[in-house]
């Protein structure tokens, strides 16, 4: 089996499966919107959904650290225009970087630090499969129950949904 194509392969499929739910969203969607005071805004997931699929891969394979800092918070889009723009862009530029990687790569060390604190410590093959793949899965499942609670279809990741039946 060739790993880096099956890695390859996964991230155009995931990538796909984003873009489906992110197109969900609707034109007219305040982006301010809460299901829970808890809960992130709706726009606030879904940057985090598309940082997660492009600005975050392209960190995670361009670099072996990541010192956080508050200012990095990045800008929430208000827009489902600006919000598909702004995934399509980051996509562009990590897939390119994830054809780059090598055996070697994937074995080499990834941090992320925050000021004295080590939040992740691990290989880049080990913080792509979880900071990642399984991270955005886990955050766009989450956008999908905001979808719902706001009354839209939902679009099939795996499968048709409920929806599409």
């Amino acid at each position: 089996m060739d790993i880096q194509k099956e890695l390859i392969a996964e991230y155009d499929r995931e990538t796909a499966n984003t873009r489906k739910v992110l197109e969900a969203i609707p034109e007219d969607a305040d982006f301010g919107w809460k299901p829970h005071e808890k809960s992130m805004a709706l726009g606030r997931l879904a940057a985090h959904v598309s940082d997660t699929n492009g600005d975050w891969a392209v960190h995670t394979l361009t670099r072996d650290r990541l010192d956080w800092t508050p200012d990095m918070t990045p800008d929430n889009p208000t827009t489902k225009a600006a919000l598909l723009e702004r995934f399509e862009k980051q996509v562009a530029e990590a897939k390119p970087e994830l054809a780059k990687m090598t055996p070697e790569k994937w074995d080499s060390n990834w941090k992320f630090v925050a000021g004295e604190q080590t939040w992740i410590d691990d290989t880049k093959y080990n913080v792509w499969r979880t900071w990642v793949v399984n991270h955005l899965i886990h955050h766009r499942a989450q956008l999908g129950v905001f979808l719902r609670l706001l009354g839209q279809k939902i679009p099939g990741c795996y499968g048709p949904s409920a929806d599409e039946m």
